[in-house]
This record gives C-alpha cells, sequence and structure tokens, in this order.
C-alpha cells in the first residue's frame, strides 16, 4: 500500500526508508504564483496573514498545482513581535520595518506577557483548524515561527538591518537586557508553538535565518540555548525543523538540540552532512533556490544529482537551501515536482 504523503512526511522526519523523499519547498506559498499575486492586488499580506480564511487559501493554493507533500501555515515569523505589541510593516523599499525599535530595558518589559500570545494570534489557529480540514489528512501540515535570536534583531534594530550592529552590541554590553528580552521571546514562541500543535499541525520548524551573522564562539549564548530551551518544552518526539541559514559550522550542535529535522542551506553538501549527523537526525533540503529561476532542463539535472547523491539515505526531506523566490518560474517548479516524485530510492 502506497504512503500518503502525510505519512510519508512523518516517515522521512522518523528516519524510515522511504522510496523517494517527501517534497515540499520554503516559501512555497507566495509571489511567484499568479493566482497569489491576484489575490495580493485585492489585499494587502497582513490583511491575509490575520484573516483565517485568506491565510488558508493562500496556503492551499501551491497544493491545488503541484504534488508536494506538505502545506505549511501562510504567515509571517514577526506575528510573534506584534502579539507583544511591537507591530510591523513592510518599507516601500523594502525590507520590514517596526513600529519602533526597542532601545531600552523598560521597552523590553513593558512587553506583553507570554500568556497573552494564544488570544492575540487566535486568527492563527483559526487558520490552522481550516487548513487542517481542507487537506483531510492526506498532507502533512507545517507551522513554523522565527527563532528568539532571529525575532531579537528585528526588534532591536528596528527592522532589516545590514549589519546588526545595535542587536550585538546589547549582546556584548548588556547581557541583563539581551537575556531578558531573549527570556521574553522564548516563552511566547513556546505558547505559540503549543497553540499550532494544538490546532493540526504536524511539524514545526523553527527559522534562524539570522543566526549565521553571530560569531562562531557566541552562537550558543545568543541563540542555540534558547532554541534548546524550546524544543524541551514541546512534547516529546514531536518533529520540529531547525532551519539556520549560515550555520554550517554549528551543525553537530543542532543536531543535538532535540530537533528531528535539520534543514541545510545550499552552501553544504547535503550527503556530507547525511553521513557526519546522528542518524536519529534527519536533513532537510537543498537545491540553491536560483535554479528555479533557470530551466526545467537545468532544475531536472541539479535536482537528480541530489537525489542521487542521497540516494541510499533515510531522514531526508526534500527542500530548497532558502525560500523559493519572486521571479522563479512555474515550468521550473514542475519540473522539480516531477523530478522528486517520480524518483526511486
Amino acid at each position: 500500500m502506497s504512503l500518503s504523503s502525510r505519512d510519508r512526511f512523518l516517515a522521512a522526519c522518523a528516519g524510515t526508508p522511504l522510496e523517494r523523499p517527501p517534497l515540499w519547498v520554503m516559501r512555497q506559498a507566495g509571489r511567484y504564483l499568479p493566482e497569489y499575486r491576484e489575490l495580493k492586488a485585492k489585499s494587502s499580506f497582513l490583511q491575509m496573514v490575520r484573516t483565517p480564511e485568506l491565510a488558508t487559501e493562500v496556503t492551499l493554493q501551491p497544493l491545488r498545482r503541484f504534488a508536494l507533500d506538505a502545506a505549511i501555515l501562510f504567515s509571517d515569523i514577526l506575528v510573534i513581535p506584534e502579539a507583544l505589541g511591537q507591530g510591523y510593516h513592510f518599507r516601500d523599499t523594502g525590507g520590514i520595518a517596526m513600529e519602533y525599535r526597542l532601545d531600552t530595558r523598560a521597552q523590553v518589559d513593558a512587553l506583553a506577557p507570554a500568556h497573552a500570545v494564544p488570544d492575540r494570534l487566535n486568527y492563527v489557529a483559526e487558520a490552522l483548524a481550516l487548513i487542517k480540514k481542507e487537506l483531510r489528512g492526506t498532507k502533512a501540515l507545517l507551522g513554523f515561527g522565527g527563532s528568539p535570536w532571529t525575532l531579537a534583531t528585528y526588534m532591536v534594530e528596528g527592522g532589516s538591518s545590514d549589519d546588526f550592529e545595535r542587536i550585538k552590541q546589547l549582546f556584548y554590553t548588556d547581557r541583563g537586557t539581551f537575556d531578558a528580552l531573549l527570556e521574553k521571546l522564548t516563552t511566547a514562541i513556546i505558547a505559540y508553538f503549543k497553540l499550532q500543535i494544538a490546532h493540526g499541525a504536524d511539524a514545526i520548524q523553527i527559522f534562524d535565518s539570522w543566526g549565521g551573522i553571530i560569531a562562531g564562539p557566541d552562537y550558543e549564548a545568543a541563540s542555540l540555548q534558547w532554541i534548546r530551551r524550546i524544543v524541551a518544552a514541546l512534547p516529546p518526539d514531536f518533529p520540529v525543523i531547525l532551519y539556520a541559514k549560515g550555520t554550517a559550522p554549528h551543525l553537530t550542535d543542532q543536531a543535538f538540540t532535540g530537533v528531528r529535522v535539520l534543514s541545510v542551506d545550499w552552501t553544504c553538501d547535503l550527503a556530507i552532512v547525511r553521513r557526519t549527523l546522528p542518524a536519529n537526525v534527519a536533513v532537510q533540503g537543498n537545491l540553491d533556490p536560483v535554479l528555479l529561476n533557470t530551466t526545467p532542463a537545468i532544475v531536472t539535472r541539479e535536482a537528480t544529482r541530489l537525489l542521487e547523491a542521497m540516494r541510499g539515505s533515510n531522514g531526508h526531506i526534500f527542500n530548497l537551501g532558502h525560500g523559493i523566490m519572486p521571479h522563479a518560474k512555474i515550468e521550473c517548479m514542475q519540473a522539480l515536482v516531477d523530478t522528486v516524485t517520480g524518483w526511486k530510492n
């Protein structure tokens, strides 16, 4: 009997041998899809995130086109700062702007408590329940959130940053305030992830998107210790995926945080990563997203090369090494799906 997409995804998380890896793509719901752009012309990004019916529609759009094995909730990592009282919006020139910048310990202390998060993010719970109902158990449903460090960078910098000077200065010059902020974020994220699990998430992905900008010896104190606490607070053996861009030197340390899957960026040789990590930790990735802007033939060639490199390996979820780009071509995405779903291990 063939596995459902959901069962295939969960089996890969558990390291079970499979005839092919499950497939989903970071940012698979979004700007490269014409149906998304059509919806976006009528509703702002934030409206779509905060309206359960719209978030459900956007989440399901790529699954109607492509034979993907998992849906990932359409949302944003910055819903957590917003729930704590620090809103965000998108700059006209590109990037994120927070409503204000965290400058003082008093501002950190004034952020809302973690127990306020589930009520303030109830729209996420409603969206997950709607998506779960639509999927009818056929596809895996992923929730997600940002790591405490990555969220703190936006909150202290006041939005997107080129040099991350302010958050690094806080870490080095006022560890008390830094730790107070990260503590508050950690408890908020735990509450948020528990809400997602309660409303149907089959797995959670933590995005430590800016983990790679921390000095190597400080990655543990600035980011990884907080991620470890989050994982420990979730149900035992619940599938947690960690994606931390630019942190290849820390993969072994990440493998011992309790996460079930490490999602690896495109700069790593995934077959080597697989051989160096414990067998009970699955890997996810890691095709270069730029390839989806090329041609179907190139995508087929490079996806096949990755599949061949991973042949015989258990615990592999096929994905990109970062999010799909806005100018990705539909025919290239289709070529990727056809190549992976037609593969035999």
